[in-house]
């Protein structure tokens, strides 16, 4: 049974349909119209199978997607994306690495324990925000106390007498006075007027530095014996002297951890992780082909698959934060597969990804929508940096078109590396402007098809330079 919280962050895909979560996709990916629809797909499945009968929930399984496509067309950025609309945990695992010769260090299982770590992370900064103005309120009364401690009480006898009604009297005229005073600390505290002020706070201390080293006999789901070490040993407090700024955070951090339960924001995170959470398995083309290719069974391709396969299919994968059952996590593979195909993938592997999808190389028009529509294209960036600087950045459509042809045309002659060429050669064209931006004030800078391939000729046509510089 989902826990609440999980159940509100499935509802909130119940206003995703399939047509939807594509238009959303569409602002900051252009094309790879049948990639976005398979994903909208299963992400909608993810509502559906909580929406089915609890007797046949835990039957549906995930429809695994491999997207193949040449490096640079949007395969990662898809499954990204995917996971930041519906709020899922998301971490990316390059299978190749898993077939290093002499690799040490965390097993394929590791990719579940990043997911995790991920969840953790996601919940926590969720329980924060609804937490923060609480939490800030807390630290003001504590600043307040470091910069003006209370004043001293002082006891009185039974009896009362002339002096103790005296000294009754002038102890609530320093009440009085320490209040009033502490009211226009408040003020000048909260509009950054004592910022700069120093105070004493205690910190945690961590314990000795250790390295980060691995251990074959640390306790499953630890990643080595320093995570252990420091869970151990008790925590030992130190003060420090710092500025009110400095202050803020630490004491900000003290109290969060206070108003939030971590067993409940474990147990969130380990739930999302089950109902939600995608692992994205790039490279999946360098662990097919030949069969008993590598250093060693360890090693080999068909070892990592097979490595892997139980992970797909769904098994318990211990965790520093307990188990996890992996068998309704959504895995989207990927790779460019131009030397091996998804058939070199053994059968029971294949069986897992039962949905294939095949992303179209980016042509020049493609480049100029990059450019010119999502949210975050390139243009948009760099004028941004540029305002920073009070200046101004204008692309003229011969512009960006002629810095597509440039980008299309070297993809042809050297690797193809699809729309990461345009960063290569934005770079490149913007180099000089951004070097001598803060000498040459406020003016207009303007891209046109005369500046691109002024500024850009003698690399293009030079097939050396062409193959270092772009």
């Amino acid at each position: 049974m989902a826990t609440p919280r999980t159940e509100q962050a499935i509802a909130r895909l119940a206003d995703l349909t399939p047509r939807q979560i594509v238009a959303e996709l569409d602002r900051y990916i252009v094309g790879q119209a049948d990639a976005k629809k398979s994903v909208a797909i299963a992400l909608r499945n993810r509502w559906r199978r909580q929406r089915a009968p609890e007797s046949i929930r835990n039957e549906i399984s995930p429809n695994n997607i491999i997207l193949i496509g040449p490096t640079g067309v949007g395969k990662t950025e898809i499954a990204r994306r995917l996971a930041k609309l519906a709020g899922a945990p998301f971490t990316k695992v390059e299978a190749s690495k898993f077939t290093e010769v002499g690799y040490v260090g965390r097993d394929v299982e590791s990719m579940v324990r990043d997911l995790v770590e991920s969840a953790i992370d996601m919940v926590r900064t969720e329980r924060e925000s609804e937490v923060e103005d609480l939490a800030n309120e807390k630290v003001d009364e504590r600043l307040l106390d470091l910069l003006l401690p209370p004043p001293a009480t002082t006891p009185t006898g039974d009896v009362p007498s002339t002096e103790d009604t005296t000294a009754s009297t002038d102890a609530t005229n320093t009440v009085d006075r320490h209040r009033r005073t502490r009211d226009k600390l408040k003020l000048l505290l909260l509009d950054g007027q004592l910022d700069a002020r120093e105070v004493e706070v205690e910190v945690t201390q961590s314990g000795p530095g250790m390295n980060n080293v691995m251990t074959p006999g640390a306790p499953e789901g630890m990643d080595s014996i320093s995570d252990w070490f420091r869970d151990m040993m008790p925590k030992r407090k130190k003060k420090r002297t710092v500025k009110i700024t400095e202050a803020r955070r630490i004491l900000l951090d003290e109290e969060l951890d206070k108003l939030i339960d971590l067993d409940d924001v474990t147990t969130d995170a380990l739930e999302r992780v089950e109902t939600m959470g995608i692992i994205f398995l790039d490279e999946i083309d360098k662990i097919a082909g030949e069969r008993g290719q590598g250093g060693g069974p360890d090693v080999s391709r068909e070892g990592v698959q097979r490595d892997l396969l139980p992970i797909v299919e769904g098994s318990n994968v211990q965790t520093r934060y307990g188990m996890v059952k992996t068998d309704h996590i959504l895995f989207i593979a990927a790779g460019a597969f131009h030397v091996s195909k998804p058939s070199d993938l053994i059968p029971e592997l294949q069986g897992r990804f039962p949905i294939r999808v095949e992303l179209k190389p980016l042509t020049e028009q493609d480049f100029v929508r990059i450019m010119t529509e999502p949210e975050n294209a390139l243009t948009k960036q760099y004028a941004a940096l540029v305002e920073a600087e009070g200046a101004s950045l204008v692309f003229h459509p011969e512009g960006i078109a002629e810095i597509a042809r440039v980008a299309t045309r070297v993809n042809e002659r050297m690797e193809n590396i699809g729309a990461r060429r345009l960063h290569t050669v934005m770079t490149t064209l913007l180099e000089d402007v951004l070097y001598e931006l803060p000498d040459r004030g406020k003016e207009l800078v303007s891209v046109d098809s005369a500046m691109v391939h002024e500024r850009l000729k003698s690399i293009s046509e030079d097939e050396d330079l062409r193959k270092y510089i772009l």
